[in-house]
């Protein structure tokens, strides 16, 4: 989308906040993958639609759609998980410029390390998978258990710049990955348990319904 179509749906939809126009910069200028502007207003408006008021994240990066998605309604958690220690520090330094300390929660973990396991009982509304591409399916695998009865999956980049629909014809360097999302789509869509559809906003996302 054209920066003057963003610039033009973000006025419409009252978003100006000096935080995390910092935190866009912050992501451009620093090569980091954030949720592209699309994708979460579409994600957003699906959460408020599905009440969701407890969300699990799976990559946390910079902290920039934990907080947006806690920005969007007081009384909404999100627990997040990251991986790489630099993005993590990055993201703790970020909330610590908001009001949204006590929404937040980030953990510096490997997601899909054996030895880690959510201590939180109550199961979430929401589980939102945004990191490793090549591991959307064991990060899917791992969480959905956490996942109360008709509660959501949402996976961010699953149509990877359109490159999915011919995976063969992807640059070499990334052919492998966009396979294994591909093969994840499939897989997905195919699910007996949950109930899919893939939209193609943003980079793509993926809203699976636990049925």
């Amino acid at each position: 989308m054209q920066p003057e179509m963003i610039k033009y749906i973000r006025d419409l939809n009252n978003e100006p906040n000096q935080l995390f126009l910092e935190m866009e910069n912050f992501a451009q200028n620093n090569n980091v993958p954030i949720i592209e502007a699309e994708a979460l207003e579409v994600m957003l408006q699906i959460l408020q639609i599905h009440n969701s008021k407890r969300i699990l994240e799976i990559g946390t990066a910079i902290g920039y759609s934990a907080l947006r998605i806690a920005n969007d309604v007081p009384e909404r958690k999100v627990i997040s998980l990251e991986k790489d220690k630099g993005r993590y520090e990055t993201a703790l330094n970020f909330r610590n410029k908001s009001k949204l300390k006590s929404q937040t929660t980030f953990i510096h973990v490997d997601a899909l390390d054996e030895t880690f396991s959510l201590e939180e009982s109550s199961p979430f509304d929401v589980l939102f998978i945004d990191a490793s591409k090549g591991k959307y399916e064991e990060f899917f695998i791992k969480y959905t258990p956490f996942l109360k009865h008709k509660g959501l999956v949402i996976t961010d980049n699953v149509l990877f710049k359109g490159l999915v629909a011919k995976p063969e014809d992807a640059p070499k360097r990334i052919r492998s990955m966009v396979r294994k999302i591909h093969s994840y789509n499939k897989w997905l869509a195919d699910h007996p348990c949950f109930s899919t559809k893939f939209l193609s906003v943003g980079d793509g996302l993926a809203v699976s319904q636990k049925m």
